[in-house]
């Protein structure tokens, strides 16, 4: 990879981190103009007061900015973008009138039809231990279609917690742009540059306490991306890559729609009913605050994404790798430690006064 893609993916992420960043507070106050705002009217939600959505539009708006001056605008990102226009079409209407879930799916099946007509699909499986490829033939098509409307709804899941979803995505788009540079992919590296950079402009507002949520606008956007990006360029033909790469990068949200799937279905219930049996609702019920739930998902996830790393990688790098996850490990527990010490620590005098 030259220095060139990466001047470029430099610029592209601080273009999309700028916009994001400063289109947020536009967008919170659009958000209560047109009424796409959160009212928490059950326990699965964790705010106590109304918080704007639509957020999805800032982060949105970075990327197609940065995208349009440093991508190449192929036939396939013309396709990306398109189907990307549709989610965050329905997003917004989402956010505003909670549309029914059949109307999503729908929509979510257009977004992946257009993408897969431009020829982005999972044309091949590859065995991670070596050996022959898999030539999927029309079974790319309903593979695909799978992948990526599971991807945008898994992303949805986990949209619990201040800053969770954003946070994930970031690790995620920024472990996919890191593996882009080391197979040499110069067009999925800018784009998952931009990405990262929406990600994180848009963040700060969404940290505890968030300011704005993304909302359906921005999750339905970001699963989407994963999953289109994931499986695009030589991802989907590149030999050291094999499926379970784009499955570790987005491990996280994939467990937790699986779990959720099978725990709804046990029950009786559909797999589209909201409960409050997700990942980060169980950490919170440990007694963990939402930022310490958020930390211990976050360090997941940067394992996840390093593992994925590691499987495009060899000899010392392979090594220098898992020892930085080691040392992640290792900060984000003593860190999550000493927060809920402290946090114990201060129950203590409120319980004695009672």
């Amino acid at each position: 990879m030259n220095n060139s893609v990466i001047l470029t993916s430099l610029l592209a992420f601080a273009t999309a981190l700028g916009i994001a960043f400063a289109l947020t507070p536009v967008v919170k106050s659009f958000a209560f103009k047109i009424g796409a705002v959160d009212v928490p009217k059950d326990n699965r939600r964790m705010h106590k007061t109304p918080i704007p959505r639509v957020g999805g539009l800032a982060i949105y708006l970075g990327f197609l900015v940065s995208v349009l001056i440093f991508g190449n605008m192929t036939a396939e990102l013309q396709a990306i973008l398109l189907g990307s226009v549709v989610l965050i079409l329905l997003g917004v209407v989402d956010d505003v009138v909670a549309l029914s879930p059949k109307i999503k799916f729908v929509g979510q099946i257009a977004a992946a039809g257009i993408v897969m007509l431009a020829d982005v699909r999972i044309e091949v499986l590859s065995n991670p231990f070596g050996g022959e490829l898999f030539n999927l033939g029309w079974l790319s098509y309903p593979i695909t279609l799978v992948w990526i409307v599971g991807m945008i709804n898994a992303v949805n899941f986990i949209d619990g917690l201040d800053g969770l979803a954003c946070g994930v995505s970031s690790i995620a788009s920024l472990t996919v742009f890191t593996i882009a540079l080391l197979v040499s992919e110069p067009y999925v590296a800018i784009i998952m540059a931009a990405l990262t950079g929406a990600c994180f402009g848009f963040l700060p507002y969404n940290m505890n306490p968030a300011k704005i949520f993304m909302g359906d606008t921005g999750s339905m956007f970001l699963g989407y991306m994963l999953a289109v990006m994931s499986i695009n360029g030589l991802f989907k033909l590149y030999a050291v890559i094999s499926f379970v790469v784009p499955f570790l990068i987005l491990g996280l949200p994939i467990f937790d729609t699986a779990f959720a799937i099978v725990r709804r279905l046990l029950k009786g219930q559909s797999p589209l009913q909201a409960d409050r049996g997700h990942i980060h609702h169980r950490l919170v019920d440990l007694g963990f605050d939402q930022k310490q739930s958020v930390a211990i998902l976050y360090a997941v996830s940067v394992v996840l994404g390093l593992a994925a790393v590691i499987f495009t990688t060899s000899g010392e790098m392979k090594i220098a790798i898992v020892a930085v996850a080691i040392l992640l490990c290792f900060f984000f527990a003593m860190n999550i430690k000493v927060n809920h010490k402290k946090q114990e620590e201060r129950k203590a005098p409120d319980e004695e006064k009672k």
